[in-house]
């Protein structure tokens, strides 16, 4: 059984790990969004630009045991020193969170719930840049997992 199988079914079999742990999505909501062309789409010659994108998780109490996890996504194309545009999604979760280690609390909300979030984020970002005249831009695939662990990796080398 996997982690995030453990994190979902409660079957916690190790020393000291919580019985019971679930983590169970509520619902999924667009937060907020805003878009921004400075030019407008007048964009000659080839299509080629600089796209830069910004990932971004934070976690809200939304009372007893219910966590709002926002995703906000960052992403600016840029062609030489001008912005053609810049886009920011803030996808959010209302995600049920009970009996979690502090372990599996961390990567809930820095793995999981980002990985369920980031569809929906990136359906939103393709469509704004499209709505505003670019060419469809589809943000690659995130491994969130490799993320956190890198994170946490980091983390645990900067307290040493």
């Amino acid at each position: 059984m996997t982690n995030e199988e453990n994190l979902t079914s409660g079957n916690h079999s190790a020393a000291g790990a919580n019985v019971g742990a679930q983590l169970a999505l509520q619902g999924v909501y667009l937060k907020d969004c805003s878009f921004e062309a400075p030019q407008g789409p007048r964009v000659g010659g080839e299509w080629s630009p600089q796209i830069s994108l910004d990932l971004n998780t934070s976690v809200q109490p939304l009372g007893g045991d219910l966590r709002e996890v926002v995703l906000t996504v960052t992403v600016s194309a840029k062609h030489g020193e001008q912005t053609l545009f810049l886009v920011e999604v803030k996808q959010a979760g209302a995600f049920l969170m009970q009996n979690l280690t502090e372990i599996d609390y961390r990567r809930a909300v820095g793995s999981v719930c980002p990985n369920v979030l980031f569809p929906y984020a990136r359906a939103v970002v393709s469509q704004l840049v499209s709505q505003g005249g670019f060419p469809q831009l589809l943000l690659p695939p995130v491994n969130f997992d490799a993320l956190y662990g890198n994170a946490a990796e980091t983390a645990s080398v900067t307290k040493n």
